[in-house]
């Protein structure tokens, strides 16, 4: 077998022709890595939403907070139910939430559907995840909100001491929120009995989170809650909830792998080329070692060892300009908008993982291995007297 450094010298000997072959590989390594980040993050911000012992209470028949009412005697029936856990007050931790879904003037002049929730005291128990980092929690009955970090900037006013006004009213911002990435950054808070007022809502929640003491707990409150004749009401464990909110990223991903395989075929060709080239301007090197008594194998391993150094050239390429863009991206846009199923706009922050590198890493080396089958088969057919006699 000719050795390792044969191959990777030739890449070397060659900078126009590998820079241009691992060109072609960088730009699908970027379209790749940018189309699997973003969709990671999207599931990210869905999934990572929610506590294992929290339930979502809504109306039978609804998919989300945006298509349910809850009415007065509904919520007070939860309310005081064994099983709730309870806060340092002996208060529980139940929350009542109303969803509405205003229009918001973006900063450059576009209208997107946001989700304000309106909360009462119990939300920042409920939803520990949830954590003011700017400014303080907006206070009862006093025409106040708190924007999540999606939303900070991304619309007109959204920041802290300006007025946003929605609705029927104006709300004053008070504080931002953070909740490591989740949905809840891309919401805007407000109290709720005023959002229910001006909203002119004859029900006055759309649902009610609540905290169960324990998991034993939590099967048995959903498993009353579901049971209970007097309210069509059901109860969801919160991380499901976000779950299948998350499902309609999976139509994303199979349009991501066909996009993925599209590029990787058209980078196939171009690095097929390159290398059929090189075969081209080499038949008396590939003549000499064939009359030296390298066999055919040989130099058909040579050969796809040099499109494998290539493909690797090009990955960390693409791997470097892919992290460039995404900070780029999420420093210039302040995060990507993704419609969800509310209707309302989730801002999603770009972050590329590990196993979006991965996936990248794969089709780069797919890439190469077939863009350079054929050439090296070629090559390793060539018979020495013809190869001499061709140079």
């Amino acid at each position: 077998m000719l050795p390792l450094s044969y191959s990777v010298r030739n890449v070397v000997a060659r900078p126009t022709r590998s820079l241009m072959t691992a060109l072609v590989v960088a730009l699908v390594v970027v379209a790749c890595t940018l189309l699997l980040g973003l969709i990671s993050s999207l599931k990210h911000t869905l999934v990572s939403t929610g506590h294992p012992l929290n339930l979502v209470v809504m109306r039978k028949g609804s998919d989300n907070d945006g298509s349910s009412q809850i009415t007065l005697e509904a919520f007070q029936s939860i309310r005081f139910q064994d099983g709730i856990a309870r806060d340092a007050e002996e208060r529980p931790l139940v929350s009542p939430e109303l969803v509405v879904q205003p229009f918001f003037r973006t900063r450059d002049g576009g209208r997107e559907n946001v989700l304000v929730r309106g909360v009462e005291a119990a939300a920042l128990g409920v939803h520990d995840d949830v954590r003011i980092v700017e400014g303080r929690m907006l206070r009862p009955s006093a025409g106040e909100a708190v924007v999540g970090r999606g939303a900070l900037g991304r619309y007109a006013d959204a920041t802290v001491g300006s007025e946003l006004e929605f609705g029927r009213g104006r709300w004053k911002v008070v504080g931002v929120m953070e909740s490591g990435g989740s949905s809840f950054e891309s919401e805007v808070w407000v109290d709720a009995r005023e959002l229910a007022n001006d909203a002119r809502r004859p029900f006055p929640y759309s649902g009610v989170r609540l905290r169960a003491a324990s998991a034993a707990d939590l099967e048995r409150l959903e498993r009353r809650i579901d049971a209970d004749p007097r309210f069509a009401i059901e109860a969801v464990p919160e991380p499901e909830y976000y779950r299948k909110q998350a499902s309609s990223a999976n139509t994303l991903y199979v349009i991501v792998i066909g996009i993925a395989v599209l590029a990787g075929l058209g980078a196939g060709f171009g690095a097929a080329n390159t290398m059929y080239a090189a075969v081209q301007s080499r038949t008396a090197e590939i003549g000499t070692l064939r009359a030296l008594g390298f066999s055919r194998g040989a130099i058909l391993a040579a050969f796809e060892v040099e499109a494998v150094a290539l493909s690797l050239l090009g990955f960390a390429l693409g791997a470097a300009l892919s992290w460039l863009l995404s900070v780029a991206l999420s420093r210039w846009l302040g995060g990507i908008a993704f419609g969800a199923s509310t209707f309302t706009t989730n801002v999603v922050t770009l972050r590329l993982s590990l196993a979006d590198l991965g996936g990248a890493l794969l089709l780069a080396l797919a890439v190469g291995l077939g863009g350079g089958l054929g050439p090296a088969w070629r090559a390793a057919r060539l018979r020495p007297i013809e190869a001499l006699r061709r140079a």
